[in-house]
């Protein structure tokens, strides 16, 4: 469903249209969890990092990294900030804030260090960077159908494999991936 943006319309996502030109966007799903006046807050939730977070991971006490843990890519500004999506509150209150029923985003440093130390858990995730645009900005990409937007599900979120949740989400609206086209072209 496409519907116009209102300061107040987050939390949804943000679905790149197949011709995003913004490789940092192409066939993203994108956590939209803050839009206001002053510009719009989201993280890209379908983008795991190749390489083993121990391999990236630099931290102060050094920690051991589990080697299976990935970090994720939540969007191409301020990449050395880390961010926590999970499905359930973990940690202090003033860490932590529900964006909608079924997804928790902390800024816990301590629960940073815990996830890199654990298995990896298919209900949390660490992610580094996110997308943030300015004011008017992402309304102008919106008019020039760039995003498709939907409800949030967290079902979606931590339970579609990665590589597979653009086409999942895309289809749940009942269109064909294949099938959409943008009008202007986003760069």
């Amino acid at each position: 469903m496409i519907r116009p943006m209102t300061a107040g319309s987050a939390p949804i996502l943000l679905l790149s249209m197949p011709q995003m030109a913004d490789p940092n966007f192409a066939r993203t799903v994108v956590l939209l969890c803050d839009y206001t006046e002053d510009g719009a807050f989201g993280l890209v939730v379908n983008r795991p990092m190749s390489e083993p977070a121990w391999k990236l991971v630099r931290t102060q006490p050094p920690v051991r990294v589990d080697p299976d843990v990935r970090l994720w890519i939540g969007g191409p500004v301020d990449p050395q900030r880390t961010w926590v999506l999970m499905s359930d509150a973990h940690g202090p209150d003033d860490e932590q804030r529900e964006v909608c029923p079924g997804v928790v985003l902390s800024v816990s440093h301590d629960l940073t260090l815990q996830l890199l130390q654990a298995p990896p858990s298919p209900r949390a995730r660490l992610l580094v960077g996110y997308a943030g645009w300015a004011p008017g900005q992402l309304d102008k990409e919106i008019a020039a159908s760039a995003w498709l937007t939907m409800d949030v599900d967290p079902r979606l979120i931590f339970g579609v494999p990665p590589e597979q949740m653009w086409e999942t989400a895309i289809r749940r609206l009942g269109a064909d991936p294949s099938a959409l086209q943008t009008s202007f072209g986003v760069h």
